[in-house]
């Protein structure tokens, strides 16, 4: 039955972030100084909230279970160099760094939605809302 959530999680994820309507107002959500973009100190601020209200256990890392289906095997194998089956806020954090990165092809320091709506904005945002 867990698998089963986590696939429908994903999928709903999916959808939504595919949805140009879903990256403006995700813009909304995460853009506290209404600049009409986000800047890294704003994602990261966004990831770790959301890393702490995934942490069910309160223990500090979250597993592959509390990440709900946000990454898959290979994300979660890189965003784990330690190999310890867990992912703490640290790591979460470079990962959240490393695709902001990637939707910032303009390397301008900030994503507006048409970079948000891009396919690496859509697995920025799983990490994030």
């Amino acid at each position: 039955m867990t698998t089963r959530r986590t696939v429908l999680l994903s999928l709903a994820l999916g959808m939504m972030a595919s949805s140009p309507a879903f990256s403006a107002s995700a813009l909304k959500v995460l853009d506290p100084d209404k600049d009409g973009t986000v800047d890294l100190a704003e994602a990261k601020a966004a990831a770790s909230k959301l890393f702490d209200k995934l942490d069910g256990d309160h223990d500090g890392t979250l597993d592959a279970r509390e990440l709900r289906g946000r990454l898959g095997k290979a994300d979660f194998s890189a965003a784990n160099p330690d190999n310890d089956r867990t992912i703490d806020k640290t790591e979460y954090l470079a990962l959240v760094e490393k695709r902001f990165a990637a939707a910032n092809p303009d390397n301008d320091g900030t994503l507006d939605a048409k970079e948000l709506a891009s396919p690496a904005g859509k697995a920025l945002l799983k990490l994030l809302l």
